[in-house]
């Protein structure tokens, strides 16, 4: 029996560290599935970024338009939308949305 584990020594070994090698490429910190997973990661982050990169630019814009010099425009939308607020004889309308799903 030892005569056949001499013999045999390099195939076992080889079989061995090809396995082990093979197992790590799959799996563990740095194998294919942590990748791609990583990329994924990294996918919904740039999106997030993107995203609240466009709402800190919004901002910006609301912001600079209730500075020193105020539009009134803007202003007087402001006061419509949130307070519902209208001229002397004009209707608002509020159209709500019910989104039914059967």
């Amino acid at each position: 029996m030892l005569k056949k584990f001499k013999k045999n020594y390099f195939l076992l070994v080889s079989t061995f560290l090809i396995l082990y090698f093979f197992f790590n490429l799959l799996s563990g910190q740095r194998g294919l599935i942590s990748y791609f997973e990583k990329k994924q990661i990294l996918k919904n982050l740039i999106n997030e970024e993107f995203f609240l990169t466009n709402k800190i630019k919004d901002l910006d814009f609301n912001n600079s338009l209730l500075s020193d010099n105020l539009d009134l425009d803007y202003i007087e939308t402001l006061i419509r939308e949130r307070f519902l607020f209208g001229k002397i004889n004009e209707t608002i309308y509020i159209i709500k949305n019910y989104d039914t799903k059967n």
